[in-house]
């Protein structure tokens, strides 16, 4: 884990500088908060509101994101208010909450936009049992929420956008599925909504005052996760990060949390780890949110040891009640989602590959380096899926190695149209007559690999031919892409009997 974090490549500086934009914004949101005349618990209020504005809204674009940030208070403030309104009446509040998990879970289906409204409404009735919100409080949040969202979006969009200058990320979307329960999304939803409701339950078995935080560990171990294995490994990490964080609280948050600097440094810390560890380390991403959250326990007057066992526990319950829905309720498998990424990581390399052989013939309309930032996107969903298959925990050692030789193989496929691009890209290089007829083999082992049952019209080549190197730099890239996509016939088909994943 900590070779994870520490090690982990930063191109650009990209996460260092999210991370520290967000200490920024969100610091800056509680200190006008506060200067404001807002109340502690407006305050947290907003800083949450400015937290999750910064750390959830990814859309490709800077004006997506804006228009996306606009539309946070528009969800998160009616859904606040459903919170403050039910506080007295615990059964329509707990079917409420539930109501809200699903909708917040469904929403994936309509992109980044769409699961950044349903965070910003989960976390906006979360808060309100996290802060016993009442009606008499919402003004003050009201205006908490809009100048904290005003304050986040000035440093995002105004002092700090550096996502003007860099690339923007390319948005992938869920595997394609069937309408009604055949989409992930809704099945996801009724997932979301039976193990929040038996977390719920478990929750309330366990303290009448905190159940909220067994559902909140349900409702983040769904999201980000689309197949049981991967919600199964995401819930062992969310547990595992708890407990280290609970042990942290324990030497950091209980004996400091009485020093009001000592504990906004501390707060800082949290928020700046977990926006630059989220997108390496789920674990290490858990562990800050449980030392930032036994602070601000500390600061509301509530900390003591026993609060900090006890979200432990509310936090096994929370993932368990997912586990359990997931693997019993309407599953989406793994190996299902697996094939749907790994088959669209193959088209995307045809494509890929068509595109740099069009520009090497002269089109200017071609542009093979958007595709190959689409493949790297593509395969990045494609570790995710296999990482229950890859987990060191993961006894199966013959499935084991046959996803990390599924990873290899389209690495080296990754690698093979990021060279094939670059000769691309040189306003000198020609087409070649062998080009086509490469392109071609690799086109038809693409199909070999997607389509089930149906044979490639050409027989795949196996190794690189001896003359590929003297031949130029594009065919030894295509050859080298021939070569991996046969090899990757053996896991992927080659033992039907035993398929890449079961899970």
């Amino acid at each position: 884990m900590l070779k994870r974090v520490f090690v982990a490549q930063d191109p650009g500086l990209v996460r260092l500088r999210f991370a520290s934009r967000a200490v920024l914004g969100i610091g800056l949101a509680v200190a006008l908060c506060g200067a404001a005349g807002h109340s502690l618990v407006a305050a947290i209020t907003g800083g949450l509101a400015a937290l999750l504005a910064l750390f959830t809204v990814t859309d490709p674009t800077v004006r997506g994101q804006a228009t996306t940030t606009a539309l946070l208070p528009v969800v998160g403030l009616p859904v606040l208010t459903l919170a403050a309104v039910l506080h007295d009446v615990p059964v329509a509040r707990d079917l409420a909450f539930l109501a809200v998990v699903g909708a917040g879970v469904y929403a994936r289906r309509w992109g980044p936009r769409g699961h950044s409204l349903g965070v910003f409404a989960f976390m906006a009735y979360f808060a309100a049992q996290f802060l016993h919100t009442v009606p008499g409080q919402l003004p003050e949040l009201y205006a908490a929420v809009l100048l904290s969202l005003a304050t986040s979006s000035l440093v995002r969009f105004g002092a700090w956008c550096y996502e003007r200058r860099i690339a923007a990320p390319v948005a992938v979307g869920l595997p394609a599925g069937a309408r009604g329960l055949g989409r992930i999304t809704t099945r996801q939803a009724v997932q979301a909504m039976l193990g929040a409701g038996f977390a719920l339950a478990v929750g309330q078995l366990l303290s009448d005052q905190r159940w909220y935080w067994a559902v909140g560990a349900t409702w983040w171990v769904f999201v980000a996760t689309t197949s049981r294995g991967e919600t199964v490994v995401r819930g062992f990490r969310r547990t595992l990060g708890t407990v280290l964080g609970i042990g942290l609280g324990f030497a950091v948050a209980v004996p400091l949390h009485h020093d009001p600097v000592v504990a906004a440094v501390v707060v800082a810390l949290g928020v700046f780890g977990i926006f630059y560890t989220a997108a390496v380390s789920y674990t290490w991403m858990m562990l800050a949110v449980t030392v930032m959250a036994s602070m601000l326990y500390g600061l509301l007057g509530v900390l003591d040891a026993g609060l900090l066992v006890l979200r432990v526990a509310e936090t096994a319950a929370g993932a368990l009640g997912a586990v359990l829905a997931v693997l019993f309720v309407l599953p989406v498998t793994t190996h299902s989602v697996t094939e749907a990424w790994v088959e669209r990581a193959l088209r995307c390399v045809h494509t890929c590959t068509a595109e740099a052989a069009a520009r090497l013939a002269g089109s200017e309309e071609a542009d093979p380096p958007r595709h190959v930032a689409e493949l790297e996107a593509i395969l990045g969903r494609v570790r995710l899926s296999l990482a229950p298959l890859v987990h060191p925990l993961n006894p199966m050692r013959a499935r084991k190695g046959r996803a990390r030789q599924v990873l290899a193989l389209l690495d080296d496929c990754a690698r093979e149209v990021r060279g094939l691009a670059s000769v691309a890209a040189d306003p000198e290089a020609s087409h070649d007559a062998r080009l086509a007829a490469a392109c071609w083999r690799v086109e038809s082992a693409v199909e070999t690999l997607t389509v089930s049952g149906r044979r490639a019209r050409t027989p795949l080549a196996v190794g690189l031919p001896a003359h590929a190197a003297e031949a130029g730099p594009a065919l030894a890239h295509l050859h080298g892409l021939e070569r991996a996509l046969a090899e990757l016939a053996t896991p992927l088909h080659g033992r039907p009997a035993a398929p890449l994943a079961a899970a």
